[in-house]
């Protein structure tokens, strides 16, 4: 079932219930695949599109977090969590920082003597590989302080 059918089914669920929250937060995911829908694109969107679509949303509800926290709104901040819960259950599972490490590694050892100049093309492929998994910020870290020479 494709994401779109999954939201589409899942909307209808939450309207029936009289679910608010669910509800909008459902209907803006849906609004992106309309809006992808008429991109003229004139395909179903990949798995990969729409992990991204997803992303996107997620990256939305956390800066809106964080934003309504630095504005003292406990209410919207308490209504962007539970958005932004709703969304990561349609992403794949997310790995561990430790799991996201091991993977890094691997990466880093397919590489000779590894400069902080390699960032771009670690970050490349760490980021091919765990794209959907783990949050950009939380890869980029990691491989930054993977890089950074040890503190003497």
């Amino acid at each position: 079932m494709s994401l779109k059918e999954k939201i589409n089914n899942d909307l209808r669920e939450a309207m029936k219930a009289q679910d608010i929250i669910l509800t909008e937060t459902l209907r803006s995911i849906r609004a992106e695949i309309l809006k992808m829908d008429k991109s003229g694109m004139n395909r179903e969107m990949t798995h990969e599109e729409e992990i991204q679509l997803l992303n996107k949303q997620v990256k939305m509800r956390k800066e809106a977090i964080e934003m309504f926290e630095k504005a003292g709104r406990t209410d919207l901040v308490d209504r962007e969590k539970k958005q932004l819960e709703i969304i990561l259950k349609y992403l794949p599972e997310q790995i561990s920082t430790s799991e996201a490490e091991a993977v890094i590694d691997k990466i880093i050892s397919g590489f000779q003597d590894v400069t902080a100049k390699d960032f771009g093309k670690i970050m490349g492929l760490a980021m091919k590989e765990l794209k959907g998994k783990i949050d950009g910020k939380i890869v980029q870290e990691i491989v930054k302080s993977k890089l950074q020479p040890p503190q003497s």
